[in-house]
């Protein structure tokens, strides 16, 4: 579907949770005036456990829900498990005109910009770490990258320890394993990949446990720079008069009190009200 010059564009956004709403938060920051609607398939998370067909059927209904009733014309996939395992089953349940975007690709596009050895590290979820979803994408661009599964991480961020000494104690029990790893293989790493929607949260104590100049690439800013470069300059959300502030509308699955919750931790500011919708079985 196409926007006249004076209508917002409705970017539709997809999660299995809530954790996605970093991503939503880097294209708000990006995009303000652009009309926003989220889904969280929250009665079916966590995605990982569950097999491809069955990923691509759930990730398909919130597509199609975005796209068919609530207008999206441009969709961002804000979960790293059905961007890995979904992706093209997603593309075919909408109309070819609708733009769908994956949160693994720019990921993997923003290391190839900031790496200088080709050697890249991925850290991520059990689900997408053994999908290899991130090693494929950097591979077609020419990198190296090693990949680590970091099971604690979700449960310390949705638990709030997100300053805690225990996460960054985690963190740096894992950075640690995986640097080492990667210097028995003889590479020579100089950007991490955050490969999970919950890690923007704790970037700063990753930072802090990485050597000294080792880029982090956050995957939700790499999404977000990639919509509004699809948008195009001079077009779009930054064109739209009259729209100081972004349209936002939040829809969830289930456990919609948890989601206003611990939403606005996430979105970094209020989330307000969550409508429940059944996308069926």
């Amino acid at each position: 579907m196409t926007n006249s010059p004076l209508q917002s564009p409705i970017v539709g956004v997809f999660d299995s949770g809530f954790g996605g709403l970093t991503v939503l938060r880097a294209l708000v920051a990006r995009a303000p005036q652009a009309h926003y609607v989220f889904i969280g398939d929250t009665a079916r998370l966590p995605y990982g456990s569950k097999s491809r067909r069955t990923i691509a059927r759930y990730a398909a209904q919130s597509a199609r829900f975005l796209v068919e009733e609530q207008g999206a014309d441009y969709l961002v996939i804000a979960c790293n498990t059905a961007s890995a395992l979904a992706l093209d089953d997603i593309k075919q349940a909408v109309p070819s005109s609708v733009s769908v975007l994956g949160v693994i690709e720019p990921g993997a596009s923003a290391a190839r910009r900031a790496s200088k050895t080709g050697d890249v590290l991925v850290i991520a979820t059990d689900a997408t770490v053994q999908s290899h979803a991130y090693a494929a994408a950097c591979a077609a661009k020419g990198l190296r990258a090693l990949e680590k599964a970091c099971p604690l991480l979700v449960p310390l961020v949705e638990e709030g320890w997100t300053g805690h000494q225990v996460t960054a104690d985690v963190i740096r029990i894992y950075l640690d394993e995986l640097l080492a790893e990667a210097g028995a293989k003889g590479l020579n790493p100089d950007a991490l990949v955050l490969g999970c929607t919950h890690y923007p949260l704790i970037k700063p104590l990753i930072e802090a446990a990485v050597p000294t100049g080792m880029k982090i690439i956050d995957s939700a800013e790499s999404i977000a720079d990639r919509l509004v470069m699809d948008l195009g300059d001079g077009e779009g959300a930054s064109q739209v008069p009259g729209l100081a502030e972004p349209q936002l509308r939040f829809f969830a699955t289930d456990s919609v009190e948890k989601f206003e919750r611990l939403g606005s931790r996430f979105l970094g500011r209020p989330v307000g009200h969550v409508e429940l919708v059944d996308l069926g079985g």
